[in-house]
């Protein structure tokens, strides 16, 4: 089980407070991808993304609408709604510690992420993926 728990980014963070407290329009993402990390990406995001020639970031809507990609929230939580399945690896063996949503497929705006309970050492063949209700995040 991979649990977000008040592990909004900067960007997010920011964006709720002017939202919330200054009547400034929040800004929807149009897509949440999940990316992987090799360790702690920062709370801007952006510092170690794997970037093997297998590696994209996932659509967690995959080709939905944005609004099928979690489930309704309850009790301030949210869990995917659908399976996540990253390519398999075909490089080196790599070591997973950190996930993170992201509101584009590349460059774009760190949502949420958090560090995974136990690293996930991925071997050539291993695929990285998160079942449905696998990954839940609380808004704290």
């Amino acid at each position: 089980m991979i649990t977000m728990a008040g592990s909004a980014s900067n960007y997010l963070e920011e964006k709720y407070i002017n939202a919330a407290f200054r009547g400034e329009t929040f800004p929807v993402p149009t897509g949440l991808y999940l990316a992987l990390y090799t360790a702690f990406p920062g709370e801007a995001g952006g510092a170690n993304e794997v970037t093997a020639s297998w590696y994209a970031r996932q659509d967690m809507a995959q080709g939905g609408a944005i609004s099928t990609a979690f489930t309704p929230p309850a009790d301030g939580t949210t869990a995917n709604a659908k399976n996540i399945l990253f390519p398999a690896v075909t490089t080196a063996a790599i070591t997973i510690t950190h996930v993170a949503l992201h509101d584009a497929l590349t460059g774009g705006n760190m949502l949420y992420y958090t560090d995974l309970v136990q690293a996930k050492t991925l071997q050539v063949g291993d695929v990285f993926s998160v079942p449905v209700s696998g990954m839940s995040i609380t808004a704290t």
